[in-house]
């Protein structure tokens, strides 16, 4: 093979061992979900909003932002469920750039993938401690998850990994919901049918194991926009969108329908300063559509402390070294706008 092995990382159960939690810490985790699972089973009008860096960098500023969605969570709490995003893999289209946390700890740094594993469950061990919530994380690498999966809120699937087959497979296995993202063609049917298949039990290999999966009847679409053949942006949650999504669903006879919309990458063309108003787009379709409002179960917000992006090294405390993000201020008035208008 031409590859160079570098070193055998350490097992899931010996990150955990390094970073327990605790019971009181589980108990909260185990109620947490509960609230989550409760919208995606229509017993909870509330809608989800998992809000956040587009790529979590530096621990600290990341835990600044989160912490100050604390007292707006207090505020929104009968309308409004948020899941901050601890998103510590970043996938790219051509191999380069900035992989996340868990490649580079340091973002200026070379990549420590063992370091990474401990960052990546320290940070998310700080956020529950300091701040009260659980977290999302994107799957990007399925035989990672267990290095997380007792403290993880949600999880998504991209839009480049929603055809692989192990992603649909792992996601059966998993407790907490899974959203697919629609693939970059737009296709609608291999989001559907990464949903069907990890909602069904399988058997499989992981982690060099056989084992056997229920299946997560927690597994539902997110709607992040498309691209052409020329590579322009296509929107995909404008109300005939959801009108189609709504009847596609029904036609596959899926448990727990619902959607998250993303609005950010292809659905604001990668413009963080579009995201409210396509929020209030999609809620304005709710309102005039039953079987919308009831298939919506809320939104994906690439937010964080400063407006922008900036290039890594720039040091700018709070502000994306990937996709560009909706500033604070911004933030904190949209969260309160969703509140008014739900």
């Amino acid at each position: 093979m031409n590859m160079e092995f570098e070193r055998k990382l350490a097992l899931p159960s010996e990150i955990k061992e390094m970073f327990p939690i605790s019971d009181e810490t589980n108990k909260r985790i185990a109620e947490r979900r509960e609230e989550i699972k409760a919208v995606f089973e229509g017993r909870s009008d509330k809608l989800i909003l998992i809000i956040g860096p587009c790529s979590a960098d530096i621990e600290d500023s990341v835990i600044d932002y989160i912490s100050r969605l604390a007292p707006l969570q207090e505020k929104v709490k009968d309308k409004v469920l948020i899941i901050p995003r601890i998103y510590t893999n970043k996938p790219r289209t051509t191999g380069e750039g900035y992989k996340g946390m868990l490649h580079q700890p340091d973002p200026t740094g070379k990549s420590d993938l063992f370091k990474g594993l401990i960052a990546t469950r320290h940070m998310h061990l700080r956020a529950i401690g300091e701040t009260g919530f659980i977290c999302a994380d994107e799957m990007l690498y399925p035989e990672n998850y267990q290095y997380l999966d007792d403290l993880l809120a949600y999880v998504a699937v991209g839009a480049r990994s929603v055809e692989d087959q192990q992603h649909r497979l792992t996601a059966s296995g998993i407790d907490v919901p899974v959203g697919m993202k629609n693939p970059t063609s737009g296709d609608y049917s291999v989001m559907l049918n990464a949903i069907l298949a990890a909602q069904h039990g399988h058997s499989f290999i992981y982690r060099g194991w056989e084992v056997h999966s229920s299946g997560n009847p927690h597994a539902h679409a997110i709607l992040r926009g498309s691209t052409n053949k020329h590579g322009q942006a296509i929107p995909n949650y404008h109300y005939e969108d959801l009108v189609r999504l709504c009847d596609t669903y029904e036609a596959k006879n899926l448990k727990n329908p619902g959607v998250i919309i993303d609005t950010n990458h292809s659905n604001s063309n990668k413009n963080p300063f579009e995201q409210p108003r396509i929020i209030q787009d999609v809620l304005n379709s709710a309102r005039h559509n039953e079987s919308i409002s009831k298939l919506l179960k809320g939104f994906m917000v690439e937010s964080y402390i400063e407006d922008g992006a900036q290039k890594i090294g720039e040091g700018i405390y709070g502000k994306s070294i990937t996709d560009p993000c909706l500033g604070w201020e911004k933030t904190e008035k949209l969260i309160l706008d969703i509140a008014e208008y739900h």
